[in-house]
């Protein structure tokens, strides 16, 4: 903590007051000062804390992980493993479906920007890079010939997700992914009246829940063509999610981990910290104040 704010979030990629809520949300599960975590000797809370989120901020390995803080590379995995597991178990606090009262105002900031009444959130799907897991390897082999695991996202209208489901492979199309998800058994419930923005690969009669593009054949009207962009420019909301995603938690450009257990849990995680500092006012990326670029990493 021995840093001014700027070098703070420039390393870790949260301020100090959003580290300082983070502390208190982990010691909540649970967490102690001085739990053992494997080594010669017990690391500080606060070390673990900031292992984890230079670990989620960064890509070093495991070995440059355990130079920086000076401890074992067994004592580093272990940090980072029981950090993770008790930022997943707060996920479900940091990621919520809209209240009733946020149903009612949501669709008033998308009316605004696409002139759509309403919409409540955008949906996609997003690929996470990764190595080719021991185990049914060639199942992440997607169509950009890059080994990965899915995230499918809906966020609201600041970009925050309301609701993930991550874990498939990379060859699964974002309509297959949706089909799976928890989601999808209680949309009707979860949505009633209101809708999400999607793209081309929601088109279909099974997604009525779902506003699309119609797909360009050459013989869109005027109207169409006008629809098509309206919804686009609803949509920017959820690729700039993404896009921030990746470009605050560097971890998930590219996962090195071999167990997919973990490497879900990694992109959990992350999207549950990314929610966290979006609920605390956080501003534009201080890199891309407008706006994070995605990177190739769709799933259309």
């Amino acid at each position: 903590m021995e840093m001014d704010d700027n070098t703070f979030q420039r390393h870790l990629r949260v301020t100090k007051a959003q580290f300082v809520f983070f502390t208190q949300k982990i010691q909540e599960k649970g967490m102690n000062d001085m739990h053992p975590c494997g080594g010669p000797a017990n690391i500080p809370m606060q070390k673990k804390k900031v292992m984890f989120l230079w670990y989620l901020a960064n890509q070093n390995s495991f070995r440059e992980l355990s130079d920086k803080f000076d401890v074992s590379q067994g004592a580093a995995h272990n940090v980072i493993v029981e950090v993770l597991d008790l930022t997943c178990l707060l996920a479900s606090s940091f990621i919520t479906w809209p209240t009733d009262c946020e149903k009612r105002t949501n669709p008033a900031v998308f009316s605004r920007v696409c002139g759509i009444d309403g919409i409540v959130g955008a949906i996609d799907g997003c690929h996470i890079k990764i190595q080719r897991p021991p185990i049914r390897g060639g199942d992440y082999l997607n169509r950009k010939s890059f080994y990965s695991i899915l995230l499918q996202g809906i966020v609201d209208d600041q970009g925050k997700f309301i609701d993930i489901f991550t874990g498939p492979p990379g060859r699964v199309h974002d309509s297959r992914m949706l089909r799976a998800s928890p989601f999808f058994e209680n949309w009707r419930q979860s949505m009633g009246p209101y809708k999400l923005l999607g793209d081309t690969a929601y088109i279909s009669h099974t997604y009525l829940f779902i506003i699309t593009p119609k797909r360009d054949n050459g013989a869109l009207t005027v109207q169409d063509q006008q629809l098509n962009a309206w919804i686009s420019r609803g949509r920017v909301v959820v690729e700039q999610a993404f896009g921030r995603l990746k470009c605050k938690w560097r971890r998930l450009r590219d996962l090195q981990n071999s167990h997919v257990d973990i490497m879900v849990k990694i992109i959990v995680a992350s999207c549950a910290l990314h929610n966290m500092c979006i609920g605390l006012a956080e501003g534009a990326c201080n890199e891309h104040p407008h706006g994070c670029p995605r990177q190739e990493d769709d799933n259309n």
